[in-house]
């Protein structure tokens, strides 16, 4: 049975991710890339639907012990865990080593105190726990083989096969290693080199500690911040710059629910604000590397910008369910691929054009085709910036007027005006700064309910959305605004859960509600961590960092977030790691710290 999704742990190789449980158990990994089918399965399923199980042995009728302890060494991607039994203590080392040639999962075993007995269980199934691979040995190694894809595994441990799985038992001393990998390659080509996993370790080591010097914060948020883009780094497919919204499918929004997608993707929104946390902390390679992928993957049809895209710059990510997954808890469908890709979502101009600004701004080398595409978005926009569309939250039900929408619209506008102000483009100037007035009036009239002083979801209806949040932090209207005043207060009364946590908008239970969904969901992180940005800037200082605080008391216990907060459950709930929850995590630090709006 899977844990729970903060019993997780992310390891990488930044171009896919492995979920490690506290048990030992890897339930999630996708071979070759993020986006690839999982050849471990067992978190959205059972055990039958492939897993990786490597511990202390365990009677047959009893759970696998958890860990006692567990941590990432140092500032890293290496996950340590290490059992207390009564015969001693051991500890298994994962990791994923940044690849030049065949993906690894290494899982390095060492004996600390007394004889361990362990056990290592492998199960692989190809296509999302359908296909059982067909297991034998290759010049004294073993390799699993189905259609395109082979996986080799390594140790030096002996191993047997019993019903469909490999199994090896050994025991472990003080100063014992004893290492398993397992590598993918094409089934066509040549078996992968023999892996040396003392060597990578080594490799990986060095690798994310030189990453993490680059970090140009050293405030009191450190810990956290640094866990944060390291996450984020680790959800980046490094051979072309897109960055993963999460590394997981449909890990769900509400227990048993339906509110189950795919986000394996990379979201223009996403990775706009993961780009500007990246440019304010010192990544500006990752931040460049960003912007090559956005002009290729949008290059030829920026008209037709979608909101999301495959992580090479792929446009057809088709949905489809896999009916012989039950789903997390029982939380069907299982949904792969994502038909939101195609929804109009006004928004994105604006994340995207705030983006390229920002890089601009901060001094990322000119690229001439960046601003040509900045002027063609808002060419569009000004023929269709007044239609109605699926908004930022991707709703499922009828397109309409969202206030956050225009705001955002007007954001691309905006920015697309300074850059032609600061001689970098040429465009007609005061008939966009007609335009830009022209929307910043139509929300201001249309989008505010003045008796209830505050903004609203769409034009003319009663309900708030927390994107509504945004409006200062993006100059649409000052802090001080009474509107703004009023908008932040309206939703921290109706918007607010009993720990004070934020939800997105009001579901609707039992019924379809404005989202065209069934179910209810959490309490929504990012949107936490906007409102704590908004208390600070209306100078509600220790309320924001009260707030911020409790967000981060939220993370597991080697510092990471799923998407949303369960506030019935207590419990993480949704994809996980989420880049879209640890993004305004760096953000909000950043602005507290700039405050003085830190205890101690």
């Amino acid at each position: 049975m899977a844990g729970r999704i903060e019993d997780y742990a992310l390891i990488g190789d930044m171009q896919t991710a492995a979920l490690v449980c506290r048990d030992g158990t890897v339930d999630w990994l996708c071979l070759p890339r993020f986006d690839s089918h999982a050849i471990f399965a067992g978190l959205l399923g059972t055990e039958e639907h492939g897993f990786w199980r490597l511990g202390p042995a365990h009677a047959a009728d009893s759970p696998p012990p958890t860990a006692a302890r567990r941590t990432y060494r140092g500032d890293s991607l290496i996950l340590e865990s290490e059992w207390d039994t009564p015969r001693g203590t051991v500890r298994v080392i994962d990791f994923m080593p940044p690849r030049d040639g065949a993906p690894q999962l290494i899982r390095i075993v060492e004996g600390v105190t007394g004889r361990v007995p362990m056990r290592s269980v492998l199960r692989m199934r190809f296509s999302y726990g359908r296909v059982v691979p067909w297991v034998h040995k290759h010049d004294g190694r073993t390799v699993a083989v189905a259609g395109p894809d082979s996986v080799w595994f390594d140790t030096s441990a002996e191993t047997y096969g019993k019903s469909l799985t490999t199994y090896a038992d050994f025991t472990v001393a003080p100063g014992d290693r004893i290492a398993f990998t397992i590598s993918w390659q094409p089934s066509h080509k040549e078996p992968p080199p023999l892996p040396e996993p003392e060597q990578s370790l080594e490799a990986t080591e060095d690798f994310w500690r030189e990453w993490v010097e680059h970090c140009t914060y050293h405030g009191p948020y450190r810990e956290a911040v640094v866990r944060s883009l390291i996450t984020l780094k680790a959800l980046t497919y490094a051979p072309t710059g897109g960055i993963v919204a999460a590394p997981t499918t449909s890990l769900p929004e509400d227990i048993g629910g339906v509110r189950n997608w795919d986000y394996r993707y990379t979201w223009l929104r996403d990775a706009a604000i993961t780009l500007s946390s990246l440019l304010r902390t010192g990544y500006r390679e990752e931040a460049r590397a960003w912007r090559e992928w956005l002009l290729r993957a949008v290059a030829g049809d920026p008209e037709n910008l979608q909101i999301m895209y495959g992580i090479a710059g792929e446009r057809e990510l088709g949905e489809a369910e896999l009916d012989w997954l039950p789903g997390y808890e029982n939380s069907a469908p299982v949904r792969v691929g994502n038909g939101a890709a195609h929804q109009l979502q006004l928004d994105v101009y604006g994340e995207v054009t705030e983006a390229l600004h920002l890089a601009h701004m901060t001094g990322l080398a000119r690229n001439d085709y960046a601003s040509l595409l900045q002027l063609k978005l808002i060419r569009y926009l000004e023929d269709h910036w007044d239609e109605p569309d699926e908004g930022i939250w991707e709703v499922r039900g009828p397109r309409r007027h969202f206030v956050h929408s225009k705001v955002m619209a007007w954001v691309a506008v905006d920015r697309t005006i300074k850059l032609i102000e600061s001689g970098d483009a040429d465009g007609p100037l005061e008939r966009w700064k007609e335009l830009r007035d022209d929307i910043h009036r139509d929300v201001c009239e249309r989008g505010y309910d003045k008796e209830r002083n505050t903004f609203t979801q769409s034009y003319g209806s009663q309900e708030l959305d927390a994107s509504l949040l945004l409006i200062p932090q993006m100059g649409f209207l000052p802090p001080d605004d009474k509107r703004v005043i009023g908008t932040i207060e309206a939703i921290q009364r109706e918007l607010s859960t009993s720990d004070g946590f934020i939800l997105r908008y009001p579901t609707s239970g039992g019924d379809e509600g404005v989202d065209g969904l069934p179910g209810d969901e959490g309490a929504f992180l990012a949107c936490s961590f906007w409102m704590a940005d908004d208390l600070a800037m209306i100078g509600r200082v220790d309320e924001a960092r009260k707030l911020f605080e409790k967000l981060l008391a939220l993370r597991n216990d080697l510092g990471l977030l799923a998407e949303e907060w369960d506030p019935r459950l207590k419990r993480q709930v949704g994809n996980f790691p989420q880049a879209f929850s640890h993004v305004p995590l760096i953000d909000t630090a950043l602005r507290l710290t700039a405050s003085g709006a830190y205890g101690g």
